[in-house]
């Protein structure tokens, strides 16, 4: 892990947590395993004001492309809940594969547990093309 540690912007932070804490009741269990890591990780997550986030690691609306050892790659955008859409390459932040990668940057490689079982992944490339600014009231 290139930082140490999960690197979150503040707003974002926020967020990403008044969502999990809406979306405890899971019925699907792998979701629910996801999402229970993803919230310890965030724990001891570093959280960072946007000026100082570095370009490198996948923010809400990052466009990245990740691949396992065995060839198979993947590009998409990391978005959040109402934004999903499997045709236009966009993963909700609360699905195994957007939660497995939120925080992460560029040449991480992480493990994790997805629906067709226990993958090892690697972060090829985060473009922050489409990075807006969340209004958290």
């Amino acid at each position: 892990m290139k930082y140490g540690k999960l690197i979150l912007e503040k707003k974002e932070y926020v967020m990403i947590k008044r969502l999990l804490n809406l979306t405890n009741d899971y019925k699907d269990s792998t979701q629910k395993v996801s999402l229970t890591k993803f919230a310890k990780e965030m724990e001891s997550a570093e959280i960072l004001d946007d000026d100082k986030m570095p370009e490198d690691v996948v923010r809400i609306n990052s466009e990245i492309t990740i691949a396992t050892k065995d060839g198979w790659s993947y590009t998409f955008q990391v978005v959040l809940p109402a934004e999903s859409n499997n045709s236009q390459k966009k993963i909700s932040l609360l699905l195994p594969m957007g939660a497995a990668v939120l925080g992460y940057a560029k040449n991480d490689s992480i493990s994790w547990t997805f629906p067709g079982g226990d993958k090892d992944i690697t972060i090829l490339d985060v473009k922050q093309n489409n990075i807006t600014k969340l209004n958290i009231a």
